[in-house]
C-alpha cells in the first residue's frame, strides 16, 4: 500500500475561529492506482492533496507512505521524501517565465545535484516522452496551455516519482488540451505510476480507477470504475 491514513484530521485555528478542514479521513491508495478526488469548493481537496504532499501536517490521526509513518515528519525529513517519490502537478502550471522548458524541466535535477551531462540527457528524454521535445528551446510565454502543462508534467516525472498529486490538472485548459492532458497521465499510470487527481471534470474523473466524494471534511462516497481499485479503508 504506498498510501494509509487513520482519522487524519487537519484544523486552521486563528484567535478568533477555528475550521476543520479535513476531519477524521480513512483512505488506503494502492501502487499503481489512479484516484480522483471530487467536491465542492472548500470540501477539503486540496487540503487532502497538500497531506498527502508533505506540503503540510496533519492536527490528528496517522499516515503512512510506502509503510512509514510520516506525519510527525520534521520539514527536512518531509522536503527529502518529496524530492525521492513526489511529483506535483498544478492548474497553473508554475513553470517560471524567465526559464526555458528545458531549464523548467531541469530545476528539480539540480536541486539534487545530478551532472550536466546526464540532466541534458533525462530532460531531452522525458520531453521527447510528454511529446513536447520541439519546443525544448522556447519560454513558457511562447505556448498554448495545453503544451504548459506537457512541460510541467515533465517536470513533474523528471525525478522518476512514484507518486504524481494533480491539482486541477485540466482546470485551465479547452477540451481538445485537456484531453490530451488526461490521456497523457492515464499513460503515465499504465506505465505504473501512482496518479492522486482533484478535479472538478466528471469526465476527467471517469478516466480514474476510482473516484472519492468529498463533503465539508469528510469523505462522503466513492465509486470504484475500475477493479484494480480498493476500497476506503
Amino acid at each position: 500500500m504506498m498510501i494509509q491514513t487513520k482519522d487524519l484530521s487537519r484544523v486552521f485555528r486563528t484567535e478568533e475561529v477555528e475550521t476543520t478542514a479535513l476531519n477524521a479521513i480513512n483512505l488506503d491508495v494502492e501502487k499503481g492506482e489512479f484516484l480522483a478526488v471530487m467536491g465542492a469548493s472548500g470540501c477539503g481537496k486540496s487540503t487532502l492533496l497538500n497531506l498527502i504532499g508533505l506540503l503540510d501536517t496533519p492536527t490528528g490521526g496517522e499516515f503512512s507512505f510506502n509503510g512509514t509513518r510520516v506525519e510527525g515528519f520534521s520539514e527536512k525529513q518531509r522536503t527529502r521524501l518529496r524530492k525521492k517519490e513526489i511529483g506535483f502537478v498544478f492548474q497553473s502550471f508554475n513553470l517560471i517565465d524567465e526559464l526555458t522548458v528545458a531549464e523548467n524541466v531541469e530545476l528539480p535535477l539540480l536541486y539534487q545535484k545530478v551532472p550536466a551531462k546526464e540532466r541534458k540527457e533525462r530532460v531531452k528524454k522525458m520531453l521527447d516522452r510528454v511529446n513536447i521535445g520541439h519546443r525544448i528551446g522556447h519560454y513558457p510565454q511562447q505556448l498554448s496551455g495545453g503544451q504548459q502543462q506537457r512541460v510541467a508534467i515533465a517536470r513533474a516525472l523528471i525525478s522518476n516519482p512514484s507518486l504524481i498529486l494533480a491539482d486541477e490538472p485540466t482546470g485551465n485548459l479547452d477540451s481538445k488540451n485537456g484531453k490530451e492532458v488526461m490521456d497523457l497521465l492515464c499513460e503515465l499510470n499504465e506505465a505504473g505510476t501512482t496518479i492522486v487527481m482533484v478535479t472538478h471534470s466528471e469526465a476527467d474523473a471517469q478516466r480514474a480507477h476510482r473516484v472519492l466524494h468529498m463533503l465539508d471534511g469528510k469523505i462522503i462516497s466513492e465509486n470504484i470504475l475500475k477493479e484494480e481499485a480498493v476500497p476506503v479503508g
